[in-house]
């Protein structure tokens, strides 16, 4: 830990993650055409400046609202390191609209390849790309009516965004995002975001899209989902169960087709069914061959969906994005990338996305009433947690 403290040190320090991606930006700057008004010679707050500022407000633990970050936009230091000018409410609220939310899916996307987590111990399991696929609501005010999604009380429509993720199961790591309206289909959003070669892990309402499964394998993917429990399977081959398998649960591991109909049956399948701890029973979908991957692993692999679950949580509750900064499509858009973002660039750093106790250490540091070597300690405590649960 000694040697790297002081790497560690200049890449927290201060304003350094805010420097770091506005250098980001500046190099993906010339692959994009941007809105004219930016070039204007009146305009005081710029592009680079505004992602900066808002990135500042969202590691900064003073600062809560779009009010509270203009106003501190005043102050001599934050003109120095973030945003040149100070900057009114009208500019900060209008720049959202003039963004390109393109350039920030790009800068997710490279983030992401250099951010490598922890590599599996078996060669196996590390070759293939397993990407957990979900979305996720974030609840909107109800003037932002772009963004009705309905089902709110009493029959009154209410208002919601989605953000869609294709999540890294083994390096702990969103590859890539998309943010709509709550009421555009995840589905749809996954079928505008496939990757060939992929291997996908989803829920049940990705497991009832039965088409889906032909264009996976049109695309060279393997899929491993859930069924909904009114599901309709024809088994046509059924494989031998292990004492192993078993005893983790497995009930039975076979080769079927999905569909009440004739006319709606699926290509062949394997469908394993599991028992719960509850008692219950839950069925995985996937095309993965049982000489490829043992009906146990295939198990264990739908669990670690669940680390989906916890990013989404993650977002939500320890980067203020239920608060939202701006309203409009673009500014929520911005926020929610920013916040993956950050996270990831924070993960570069400390080598792992950091939980409620180190992220609330890390404030503290930033605010200058921590010190490296806290920090660092609250990194290797926090690293050392997963293995106990694992154990």
């Amino acid at each position: 830990m000694a040697d790297d403290a002081p790497s560690t040190d200049r890449a927290l320090h201060g304003f350094k993650l805010i420097k770091d991606l506005r250098a980001r930006l500046e190099k993906l700057a010339s692959r994009f055409k941007f809105h004219p008004s930016w070039k204007n010679s009146r305009r005081k707050l710029h592009q680079f400046d505004y992602l900066s500022m808002f990135l500042f407000g969202m590691l900064n633990p003073a600062v809560k609202t779009m009010r509270a970050l203009t106003a501190a936009s005043k102050t001599a230091r934050l003109r120095e390191e973030v945003c040149t000018f100070p900057t009114s409410l009208g500019a900060f609220s209008e720049a959202q609209h003039l963004v390109e939310p393109r350039l920030l899916e790009e800068l997710i996307a490279s983030l992401s390849q250099e951010c490598q987590g922890s590599i599996p111990s078996n060669p196996h399991e590390a070759w293939p790309l397993w990407l957990a696929r979900d979305s996720s609501i974030f609840p909107a005010l109800s003037r932002m009516t772009w963004a009705q999604y309905g089902g709110g009380k009493s029959g009154h429509a209410n208002n919601a965004v989605r953000l869609h993720v294709s999540f890294h199961l083994w390096e702990d790591k969103p590859v890539h995002v998309a943010v709509t309206p709550g009421k555009v289909c995840e589905r749809k959003a996954w079928r505008e975001q496939l990757v060939s070669g992929a291997t996908y892990v989803g829920d049940r309402y990705l497991g009832e899209d039965y088409k889906m499964f032909t264009r996976l394998e049109e695309n060279g993917c393997q899929f491993v989902l859930r069924l909904r429990d009114e599901a309709v399977v024809h088994e046509e081959e059924k494989m031998p169960i292990s004492p192993e398998e078993a005893a983790g649960g497995i009930v039975s591991d076979c080769w079927a087709r999905l569909g009440s109909r004739n006319a709606y049956r699926t290509p062949r399948v394997r469908v394993i069914t599991i028992r719960k701890d509850s008692g219950t029973l839950m069925r995985i979908v996937t095309n993965i061959a049982p000489e490829q991957m043992r009906a146990r692993d295939i198990q264990t692999l739908y669990r670690r969906r669940w680390q989906i679950e916890c990013f989404f949580r993650w977002v939500k509750c320890l980067l203020g994005c239920r608060h939202w900064l701006a309203e409009g499509p673009k500014g929520v858009t911005i926020q929610l990338y920013l916040a993956i973002i950050a996270g990831l660039m924070l993960q570069m750093v400390l080598g792992r996305r950091p939980n409620q106790r180190l992220w609330e250490m890390l404030q503290l540091y930033l605010l200058g009433w921590a010190t490296l070597n806290e920090l660092m300690t609250a990194v290797e405590k926090a690293n050392a947690l997963p293995q106990k649960i694992k154990k």
